[in-house]
C-alpha cells in the first residue's frame, strides 16, 4: 500500500549573508494513512524547516530546498505550482504552528478565521462556512457564542483549541503539529493532546507530531523518527525505540530523562551542544558529543543500517551487525 506522505532524501539550505545553513541533510520518511509519527529531537535540529517543506512555505530567499522530493498520495509536491498548493494547504494538509500568540489574526474574530478557511476549500456560501466554524469550536471543547469573540479574549490554551480547529476545519488528510504543546501548563497539555488524539480518530488524519518531549511521544505516537542536526539518526516503532533504543544521541535521550523507577542523584545530560548547522562536522554529525566515537566517526558518513524491520539507525556502531555493536 502507497504510503500518504514520503520524503526521499530531503535536503533544505539557508543561504545567508553568514553563511550556508544546512537546515536538513537527506532526509528520508514515510507515513500512512491514520498514523502518528513522532519527530522527535533538539531545538535547531530541522524538525520545523521539515515541516515547512512539506507544505512549501520555507521563507525564500534565504530557504531553498536543494534535493530529494516529497510526495504526498502519490504524487510530488515539489512538481505542484503555486495555486496547486493553495489548495492543498489547508485543505488536504494542514499545520499547527507552535505558537497561538503569533498563529492568529488579532483584528479577526475567531469565528472569522475559520470560516475563511473553510470557504477557500469547499464551495459553500459564507452562512453554511460559519455554521460549520461554530460546529468546529464546539469540537473542540469552546461554546458556539464565543465565536464573536477575538484571540485576546481567549487563554493561551483556548487559542491553541482554535487553531487545532482551523487545522482540522477541512478534515486534511495529513496534519502537521509543530510542539502544539510547548507554550501550554500541564493540564493544559494532557487537554490538548487528548483532544488531537480523539479528532484524529474521528476524522482518520495521519499526523506528524514534532516536538522535544518523550513523555508526549509516549502518548500519542505509533512511530518516531529522532533528528540531529538535520538528519535522521533513528527511527521506528514506539517500541523499537523506547524499548530497544540504539543509537548513543537516541539513548542519551532516554537518560536525560527523570525515571520513576530508579533513584539516582543526577541525571545524565548528553554532552556538548547541537553543531553550527553553517559549519557542521564532518562523518557523523553527532561524533563530537558521542561516548563512543573513533576516528571513522570523524571521517565516514555512516549508512542506514535496519537493525528489525522498520527500525533504521545511523551509526557505524552497527554496520556489520547489530549484535556486534550492543555487546561492546
Amino acid at each position: 500500500m502507497e504510503p500518504l506522505l514520503e520524503l526521499k532524501d530531503l535536503s533544505v539550505k539557508y543561504f545567508t549573508s553568514d553563511g550556508t545553513v544546512e537546515a536538513v541533510n537527506g532526509i528520508s520518511l514515510q507515513v500512512d494513512r491514520g498514523e502518528t509519527l513522532g519527530l522527535v529531537g533538539e531545538t535547531g535540529a530541522g524538525k520545523t524547516t521539515a515541516a515547512l517543506s512539506i507544505l512549501r512555505l520555507l521563507p525564500d530567499p534565504p530557504g531553498k530546498i536543494v534535493g530529494g522530493d516529497i510526495r504526498f498520495q502519490g504524487e510530488s509536491l515539489l512538481e505542484k505550482t503555486e495555486k496547486e498548493m493553495r489548495a492543498i494547504r489547508g485543505g488536504q494538509i494542514s499545520m499547527i504552528f507552535q505558537d497561538p500568540m503569533t498563529a492568529l489574526n488579532p483584528v479577526i474574530r475567531v469565528g472569522e478565521q475559520i470560516a475563511e478557511v473553510i470557504l477557500l476549500h469547499d464551495k459553500i456560501s459564507k452562512a453554511e462556512a460559519e455554521r460549520r466554524a461554530l460546529e468546529m469550536l464546539e469540537l473542540v471543547g469552546i461554546p458556539a457564542e464565543r465565536g464573536s469573540e477575538y484571540p485576546h479574549q481567549f487563554s493561551g490554551g483556548m487559542k491553541q483549541r482554535v487553531v487545532i480547529a482551523i487545522a482540522l476545519a477541512c478534515s486534511p488528510a495529513l496534519l502537521l503539529a509543530d510542539e502544539p504543546t510547548t507554550a501550554l501548563d500541564v493540564t493544559i497539555q494532557a487537554q490538548v493532546l487528548e483532544l488531537i488524539n480523539q479528532l484524529q480518530e474521528k476524522l482518520h488524519t495521519a499526523t506528524i507530531l514534532i516536538t522535544h518531549d518523550l513523555g508526549v511521544v509516549a502518548e500519542t505516537c505509533s512511530k518516531v523518527a529522532v533528528m540531529y542536526a538535520g538528519e535522521i539518526m533513528e527511527s521506528g516503532s514506539l517500541a523499537d525505540l523506547f524499548d530497544r533504543a540504539a543509537h548513543p544521541y537516541t539513548v542519551g535521550l532516554f537518560q536525560s530523562i527523570p525515571s520513576l523507577e530508579e533513584d539516582v542523584d543526577l541525571l545524565r545530560p548528553i554532552p556538548g551542544l547541537m553543531p553550527d548547522p553553517t559549519a557542521l562536522p564532518q562523518g557523523c554529525k553527532f561524533h563530537p558529543r558521542c561516548p563512543y566515537a573513533d576516528e571513522r566517526c570523524r571521517t565516514v558518513q555512516p549508512p542506514v543500517e535496519e537493525l528489525s524491520p522498520g527500525h533504521l539507525v545511523k551509526c557505524l556502531r552497527f554496520c556489520g551487525g547489530a549484535e556486534q555493536a550492543q555487546e561492546e
